[in-house]
């Protein structure tokens, strides 16, 4: 693995590489196949990389990097970076092309990226807004980061454009270190619509910061109010909070000649 400035690499142990190297991963299914695609946002600088199932090495998507969230759709891979550039991959073919959907947006200040799809299958960009954002708090201090709110956006791709959006209606919006999540709050009557349930994702995780504080909760898109999602001398420091954990040993893969 080499740091951050391309020059020397660097060495760990494999226990310790995945601390290092992983910030995201992704499982969706693979329309064209009828089975599944893993992607992988990883270090250095947080670039693209995937993989089929039943394929030999992982597929590295040069030369884009600093890459905050993505979501699969109709083997199209869609990935925002921390800037809010919208990339589309096309994954259909033997050769990848990359289209840029839209570039730099100015929702982002501080916080992170993320595009998910709702239940109907069209794409929002979500950014997160910190209230508190300090890298260098003083010593003692239990806070790096809060989360203050969301910018929320839907995306025509065709158009290429930013549609603002200030409510979800009766949507639930699961946000963090996992795949994101945009659910329909009548078929979960036990979540709240119109809320955002977020964990936290700072990309500092995976630089060995074990001793964070966990940034987490339930947002409430009517007023911006937020409550406790789980009392936080109950989280663990690491590894870093994620909603759901794929159980690949369920996932029934059809063989080539099935």
């Amino acid at each position: 693995m080499y740091n951050n400035g391309y020059n020397s690499p660097l060495i760990f142990a494999l226990d310790k590489l995945r601390d290092k190297l992983h910030y995201k991963t992704f499982v969706f299914d693979d329309t064209s196949t009828g089975s599944y695609i893993v992607v992988l946002i990883h270090n250095p600088m947080r670039q693209l990389s995937f993989a089929r199932v039943g394929a030999h090495k992982w597929t590295w998507q040069p030369p884009y990097d600093i890459y905050d969230d993505c979501t699969y759709k109709n083997d199209i891979l869609y990935a925002v970076t921390g800037t809010g550039e919208i990339h589309a991959f096309d994954l259909s073919g033997p050769v990848v092309t990359m289209k840029m959907i839209t570039g730099t947006s100015e929702c982002i200040s501080a916080g992170s990226a993320y595009i998910v799809q709702d239940p109907w299958g069209d794409l929002l960009l979500i950014c997160r807004i910190f209230e508190d954002y300090d890298l260098e708090p003083d010593h003692g201090a239990p806070v790096f980061w809060k989360t203050g709110n969301f910018n929320m956006y839907g995306v025509d791709v065709v158009a290429s454009k930013l549609k603002e959006i200030n409510w979800l209606s009766d949507l639930v919006l699961f946000l963090g270190h996992n795949q994101s999540s945009c659910l329909n709050a009548k078929e979960y009557p036990d979540l709240k619509a119109n809320h955002v349930y977020f964990t936290d994702d700072s990309f500092f995780w995976t630089r060995g910061m074990k001793n964070n504080h966990n940034d987490m909760g339930i947002l409430n898109l009517d007023d911006n109010s937020k409550e406790e999602l789980v009392a936080s001398q109950r989280c663990s420091n690491f590894p870093a909070p994620i909603w759901v954990t794929p159980d690949l040993e369920k996932m029934n893969v059809a063989s080539p000649g099935d």
